[in-house]
């Protein structure tokens, strides 16, 4: 892996200042040498690897006192050592986040957020496969919460009887269409009537975030009522919708567990969007950016690694990211691709 990260060795509150420099040093070379290999850790790979000047003998001792501390595990008699979730925690504890993306990879997020997007259903699900192809893990994009969406203008669009479009430009240029149905007095309805309902439901909603639904307006015509009826109906079902989720890398998933029962338990986690997010939003109410094995609160996701960031949208907190892969995965690089996405994502929606 490239990049050395100089082991840790302040009380910082965590595992990082329980251990002495040397010991701090070897258990980095043995985490960094096993997210590189997935190949349990020598101590011959770990005196080539880290600035030791010590020797293997010493080394051998020291990798049985982390073992004796938990923070390694030995598979075989005759194996190399593999770290444990103390051990990973250890590390990202010690890593200076959020670190730098490689050049190649820069320039990919630079001319993604220099594209032009129209919708911004198309933009979070691009994001999505954006940092599960940095990553090599899968991802998950939290769209904007109704507060941050301000509405610039409002149309309603005939498609032909008894169906219509309502389709709001947001104040960050991005666009959301809801089919309407007319029905009873508005299933015959004209362009005009549409029209004149477009301008009742413009004048209610322009300047205002999709929080606060109108209410239906009474203009005494009962053709324009009834349009305006079935787009604040619209509204206010999308109000009870679950928070929008764009999972991305989902092929990524088998690659990087060699178990199928596990690979299953993880994509169907991914599948079920109220867990995900309910996962995303509590390790960001806790203050987390990483959370390893046990910490997710979910036994299916217990072999794995999530790593997440929030975005603003105007200075205001609006949306998550995050990477998802195996508690060996490249935390140096997923701290930094998320926090460049999320930074980047955010002053893209808030410049339209």
């Amino acid at each position: 892996m490239s990049g050395r990260h100089p082991p840790p060795t302040g009380p910082a509150g965590s595992l990082v200042g329980m251990l002495e420099e040397r010991k701090a040093a070897i258990l980095s070379a043995v985490v960094e040498q096993y997210i590189e290999t997935a190949q349990p850790v020598g101590s011959g790979r770990v005196a080539s690897s880290a600035a030791l000047d010590v020797s293997s003998a010493t080394i051998r001792n020291e990798l049985v006192h982390l073992e004796e501390q938990g923070y390694l595990f030995q598979p075989h008699t005759s194996a190399g050592r593999v770290p444990t979730e103390k051990a990973y925690r250890f590390f990202v504890d010690g890593l200076d986040k959020p670190g730098l993306l490689q050049a190649d990879d820069q320039e990919q997020v630079r001319s993604f957020f220099n594209r032009t997007y129209n919708e911004l259903e198309e933009m979070l699900g691009d994001t999505s496969t954006l940092l599960a192809n940095i990553t090599g893990s899968a991802s998950v994009v939290l769209a904007p919460d109704r507060d941050h969406q301000e509405v610039r203008s409002v149309q309603v669009v005939g498609l032909g009887p008894e169906l219509a479009l309502l389709v709001m430009v947001m104040a960050n240029g991005t666009v959301e269409k809801h089919a309407l149905e007319l029905l009873g007095e508005a299933s015959d309805a004209s362009e005009s009537t549409l029209a004149i309902a477009a301008a009742h439901l413009s004048a209610a909603l322009i300047g205002k975030r999709l929080s606060a639904v109108p209410e239906s307006a009474e203009t005494g015509d009962v053709g324009i009522d009834a349009v305006i009826a079935s787009a604040v109906a619209v509204l206010a079902e999308r109000g009870l919708e679950l928070d929008q989720i764009y999972v991305g890398g989902t092929a990524r998933v088998a690659s990087a567990f060699g178990e199928v029962e596990r690979v299953q338990q993880v994509l169907d986690i991914l599948e079920r969007q109220f867990v995900v997010v309910s996962l995303v939003r509590d390790l960001i109410d806790r203050g987390l950016s990483v959370a390893i094995g046990a910490e997710t609160g979910l036994e299916p996701l217990a072999d794995c690694s999530i790593v997440v960031a929030p975005y603003e949208i105007e200075g205001e907190a609006a949306g998550s990211i995050g990477v998802l892969g195996p508690t060996r995965m490249n935390y140096p690089q997923a701290l930094a691709t998320v926090a460049v996405v999320g930074r980047r994502l955010g002053q893209r929606l808030s410049r339209g």
